[in-house]
């Protein structure tokens, strides 16, 4: 008895324009695949300077326009879609930090700790899982909530000052309860004196001990 052979998928532009689309122009090899763009078919693509490829395994529209976080998302591609921005980088997409940092953040889920990965240049890896009620989006990509980066930013030890102008600022835009971040307040309260009014523990005014930055 024959096998029936597999169905193939016919090349379908508009899908996979809707999928770099939501991508600020970016799509991978398995998202390419799922449009019926498979791997001769993208190299003709390249050839004729439809796409071009912007790392392994993803590529950009070349007459997209340009987006926001292009970098971002290439990385956020390169994990598969399943990392997240963490620490420092999710300071500055929530925008509690005035630029984003020299390295980007991401959080990886714990398992892919033992993987043999090339880590591309400019990025700080950590490993841990991270709930879906603890990630929401910044444009196109997954960033941790504000008060998972709180969180992290405490843990992780990063510059004092940052973690309490960025505790600060998100408390007064209402984006965390002061009260319901012990482990945020507990960091800071090593390096600053707070203040406590009904809302919770404050720290705009440092004390006498100067913070080291990380």
């Amino acid at each position: 008895m024959k096998r029936k052979a597999e169905k193939v998928q016919k090349p379908n532009w508009n899908q996979l324009y809707e999928i770099a689309a939501t991508q600020e122009g970016h799509f991978t090899t398995a998202q390419a695949a799922e449009a019926g763009y498979y791997p001769q078919l993208l190299a003709k693509h390249l050839r004729n300077n439809r796409i071009h490829r912007v790392r392994r395994g993803v590529y950009r529209l070349v007459h997209f326009p340009n987006g926001e976080h292009e970098d971002l998302v290439v990385l956020w591609l390169w994990t598969e879609r399943v990392g997240v921005f963490s620490h420092e980088t999710a300071l500055a997409l929530h925008g509690l930090s005035d630029a984003l940092p020299s390295r980007a953040h991401l959080t990886l889920p714990a398992s892919w700790k033992s993987r043999r990965l090339r880590v591309p240049k400019g990025v700080a890896l950590h490993f841990t899982d991270v709930g879906d009620h603890e990630r929401t989006w910044a444009g196109t990509v997954q960033v941790t909530t504000v008060a998972r980066t709180l969180f992290d930013c405490a843990t992780a030890r990063v510059a004092p000052d940052l973690v309490r102008d960025a505790f600060e600022e998100a408390a007064e835009r209402g984006l965390v309860d002061r009260g319901s971040l012990p482990t945020v307040v507990s960091y800071l309260t090593k390096f600053f004196s707070a203040s406590h009014g009904r809302s919770g523990p404050g720290f705009r005014s440092p004390s006498a001990r100067s913070p080291r930055p990380r």
